[in-house]
């Protein structure tokens, strides 16, 4: 290891870390057995120099993407059941909102359904029903509305 104080002093300089650092080198050690076969190196020193910079600046690189995310015991395996209730209060919604849309006009239902419910667009719902599409537009707006309305009413 006849250049290890100089790619242990690049690791050092760049990860700031010791052991960080002797980790590095014999990573890069590793990766040099790999690419030295591959290229031809006219003056070694520097080559391994930059390989060694390059290590480090792609460690460094990949660390930053990796988000670290402080353990906090309290929340492993807890008694809280607070996920539940707002699964029953969305479950809760949805009942009211089928129960809201069976209170609108007919029309309105028959429009609401078929944008919402079956992803049709203001044309499609204009060839099955035979509406205009301006009373389909309006039909829609005003069934969402009413929805609106109709959802406050019974919170």
């Amino acid at each position: 290891m006849r250049y290890y104080e100089l790619v242990y002093g690049t690791c050092l300089k760049y990860l700031k870390d010791g052991e960080t650092a002797k980790d590095a080198v014999m990573n890069i050690y590793e990766e040099l057995v790999q690419k030295l076969p591959k290229h031809e190196v006219d003056n070694f020193k520097s080559w391994l120099y930059v390989l060694s910079k390059n290590h480090c600046l792609m460690q460094l690189r990949a660390g930053k993407k990796m988000i670290t995310v402080e353990f906090q015991p309290t929340l492993m395996q807890s008694d809280d059941f607070a996920h539940l209730d707002t699964i029953l209060d969305r479950e809760q919604d949805f009942i009211k909102l089928e129960n809201c849309v069976e209170q609108l006009p007919e029309e309105q239902k028959q429009s609401i359904q078929l944008f919402y419910l079956e992803n049709k667009c203001y044309n499609e719902i204009v060839t099955i029903t035979g509406m205009e599409w301006n009373k389909v537009r309006s039909l829609i707006q005003n069934g969402r509305r009413n929805l609106k309305i109709c959802m406050e009413t019974n919170a």
